[in-house]
């Protein structure tokens, strides 16, 4: 393979990881709506879609094994090759947590609407573009942003204890509220876990471009 075609291949790697991280993005932010509109519907088509995040990651994984095996890179490429191994790895799993709250809100069932949804939504938000952000430094290879977007994740920490306050407050003064908010804290720990692969992907990016791995994901508060 020519150094032309090699360069090509990487491109096309690169361009298949921003696919599988927009099929990502998709199903969580379809996952938050079909929850605040009680949709179980449409929760079902994001459990059912996950198959075709699972189908996307394997193709991945299996062009870039193919590039290990035939071009033994060597150095900055190496790094970039192996981290795409384990960022596609966190890409799907952000899809899985997303799985998990359509799956939540089908357990949720004909709760009447609006929801109160508290600061989940919030959560959300952050670990959005977290995520979007993770990818963005990915492409560019921009370490700064990459470490930037680790401090981030505290945010979203307190914000899930604002959540387990809120729920374990309602539970109190409420019995009867103690399924739908036990709902609402695995919800709100399905984002926190969304938000910490988007640190382990930040962490990736570090890692291909000053070849140190560095543990980022440490609550600062």
């Amino acid at each position: 393979m020519t150094r032309q075609l090699y360069e090509q291949e990487l491109t096309e790697l690169r361009d298949s990881v921003i696919a599988l991280g927009s099929m990502a993005e998709k199903a969580f932010l379809d996952s938050m709506e079909a929850l605040r509109d009680g949709d179980a519907e449409w929760s079902r088509q994001i459990v059912e879609d996950d198959l075709k995040i699972n189908a996307k990651r394997f193709e991945i994984e299996d062009r870039c094994l193919f590039i290990i095996a035939s071009q033994a890179p060597v150095a900055s490429d190496l790094r970039h090759l192996a981290s795409v191994l384990y960022i596609t790895t966190d890409l799907e799993r952000i899809a899985d947590h997303a799985e998990g709250i359509a799956k939540i809100n089908i357990l949720m069932g004909d709760e009447p609407l609006p929801r109160k949804l508290g600061y989940v939504p919030s959560m959300a938000d952050r670990a959005v573009s977290m995520l979007r952000d993770s990818i963005k430094a990915f492409v560019e290879r921009d370490a700064e942003e990459a470490r930037r977007i680790c401090d981030a994740d505290d945010e979203v920490d307190r914000l899930q204890d604002a959540v387990y306050d809120e729920c374990l407050r309602a539970m109190i003064s409420d019995p009867s509220s103690i399924q739908r908010n036990t709902y609402l804290l695995w919800t709100a720990h399905n984002i926190e876990r969304i938000a910490d692969r988007c640190t382990n992907i930040s962490e990736r990016v570090i890692y291909t471009v000053t070849g140190r791995m560095e543990e980022i994901n440490v609550s600062k508060y």
